[in-house]
């Protein structure tokens, strides 16, 4: 089992650094690559772009991250959801790895 993990789900790519950031600056935690997802019916969002943020660390650290990333996030445009996986399974590992960023 590795680190806890928290996912917080923003529209847009600025509220997606503006929550990293946050989430950065209130713990100390690690970030993994940005994944995103461009919607079915982008002409019905405000922001036509969904990211997600990654924290890696232990669980108080990833709760008090989530907290902070939220918080900033709604500030700048909104956020769709969040969640914390206190222990995170081997092949659940291997799918936090994936993201859309990547060309491969």
């Amino acid at each position: 089992m590795g680190k806890a993990v928290g996912i917080i789900e923003v529209y847009g790519l600025v509220a997606a650094f503006v929550a990293c950031d946050a989430g950065c600056k209130a713990a100390d935690v690690t970030v993994e690559n940005f994944d995103k997802n461009k919607p079915g019916n982008p002409d019905g969002l405000a922001v036509p772009l969904i990211v997600a943020v990654k924290f890696r660390g232990d669980v108080s650290a990833v709760e008090a991250a989530v907290k902070a990333a939220e918080e900033a996030a709604k500030r700048v445009s909104d956020v769709i959801c969040t969640h914390i996986i206190p222990n995170v399974e081997e092949d659940t590992e291997k799918m936090l790895k994936l993201n859309a960023f990547d060309k491969n």
